[in-house]
């Protein structure tokens, strides 16, 4: 594992498995379609999707359960609980040539920890293990939508003044706003 990669981006694979590429994306709040595990009892639900896509001119055996997936959150990275009655894995599919295939798993944790969630990936493909891969991102609950030019209302913590303070830091002393 190199670095993070954000939340909805790709991953290629290389060596053994070329052409085979996985993207964690979809990270949103939703409740379970088949109800609430009790072992959730007052945590936040959420959803995400983890897709397989294969870009080459032969067939894969693809496998991704509930060992495979790794879910952090907040700043201790403490585990989240993933609720594997509700979520659908990938168990054993054949993914030929220019198709996709994609699992959507529900996990809970606590809601003021959901500003940073991890998400790591291995994938099992023709009985052999793939790389583990890291994806970083947020639910997004704290932070309203900031318009070109504006300053968030939220406080310094925030991914959007972060990314405003850094800039302005690059931009040096003296450059116009």
């Amino acid at each position: 594992m190199y670095e993070p990669n954000v939340i909805g981006d790709w991953q290629e694979y290389d060596a053994g498995h070329a052409g085979l590429r996985v993207r964690v994306h979809g990270l949103e709040k939703a409740e379970p379609p088949r109800g609430r595990d009790d072992a959730a009892e007052g945590l936040t639900y959420f959803r995400f999707r983890v897709t397989v896509e294969n870009r080459t001119t032969e067939h894969f055996g693809i496998h991704l359960e509930d060992g495979q997936l790794d879910i952090r959150i907040g700043a201790d990275g403490e585990s989240a609980f993933l609720d594997w009655r509700n979520s659908q894995f990938i168990e054993g599919f054949d993914i030929y040539p220019l198709r996709r295939v994609t699992a959507v798993l529900f996990a809970a944790a606590a809601d003021s920890s959901l500003s940073q969630v991890d998400i790591q990936v291995q994938l099992k493909v023709d009985d052999d293990w793939t790389d583990r891969y890291l994806w970083s991102g947020d639910i997004g609950l704290h932070e309203p939508a900031v318009g070109v030019g504006a300053r968030p209302d939220t406080g310094a913590d925030s991914l959007t003044a972060q990314v405003i303070s850094f800039l302005e830091k690059e931009a040096g002393p003296g450059s116009a706003s």
